[in-house]
């Protein structure tokens, strides 16, 4: 059995749902978040259906770049829909529906290296605990997204087409803080466990990550600190989200890129 023709289905069931959420918000079709729904959980049975051909094509545990983009990329399309039921954050699916998407195409360009042992409980701990964080927080940086577009659409007075189709400013910005706060459990899960687990969190091969890692977690603290104790909402809020979270992309994506493309190691 064969990844490539799963995959290929689920970027169109991707595209196809983040384009009607997109045309949503510009009021250029109705509402239908069960479509959206629906259309985003066949893309992502599809994207699952991929990694386990590929889980029995390596015939085990696989690691590196290109495994993390499509397992990450799925388990965040997952959480988005699980979320979708409770929260208004299926609108995040505009632009991360397109990068599981993306993810798809890309992993299939990227090497792959060589199978990994199982894991240990506690290393298991430590990846499905980052993972998690991971997923969490890169829907509060697209909610943080749109946050700032709502604002900008506030400050200068237009209030159709978008600022309509999104829900109130407060909402928007409470669901956000919602998501950093589980997200930031998750991370210090992660944090604490790869100290207790890992050899050496400050070994050569994952000095950066840990480094990206504690600075995205003091930046996303003194975000909660700072909204909790001085009232910091808004653009500063976004801000300080959006710069939590792109050193956390550095951290997980970064060090894979230059070990595993640039200096061609495992």
């Amino acid at each position: 059995m064969q990844a490539l023709p799963f995959a290929l289905v689920a970027i169109i069931f991707y595209l196809g749902a983040a384009s009607w959420q997109a045309l949503t918000l510009f009021r250029r079709v109705p509402r239908r978040p069960a479509l959206v729904r629906g259309v985003g959980l066949l893309a992502v049975i599809c994207h699952t259906l991929v990694i386990a051909v590929l889980l029995h094509q390596t015939q085990g545990t696989w690691l590196g770049l290109a495994p993390s983009l499509i397992t990450i990329s799925a388990l965040i399309a997952v959480l988005l829909l699980l979320m979708s039921l409770a929260k208004p954050v299926l609108n995040a699916a505009i632009g991360l529906f397109p990068l599981a998407a993306g993810s798809l195409l890309l992993g299939f360009e990227l090497p792959y290296h060589h199978q990994a042992e199982a894991m240990e409980p506690g290393i298991a701990l430590h990846a499905i605990s980052s993972a998690l964080a991971f997923a969490m927080l890169a829907i509060a940086a697209v909610q943080a997204v749109l946050l700032a577009v709502q604002n900008s659409a506030l400050r200068h007075h237009r209030i159709r087409g978008i600022i309509q189709a999104l829900p109130p400013l407060t909402t928007m910005e409470r669901v956000m803080f919602e998501l950093i706060w589980v997200g930031m459990a998750l991370l210090t899960l992660s944090i604490v466990s790869g100290f207790l687990f890992l050899d050496n969190v400050f070994a050569q091969h994952l000095l950066h990550k840990t480094v990206l890692s504690l600075a995205a977690w003091v930046i996303l603290a003194g975000l909660l600190v700072g909204h909790h104790v001085l009232g910091w909402r808004g653009l500063k809020a976004v801000r300080w989200t959006l710069v939590g979270y792109l050193l956390l992309l550095l951290a997980y994506f970064g060090s894979k890129f230059v070990l595993e493309i640039l200096l061609n190691r495992s």
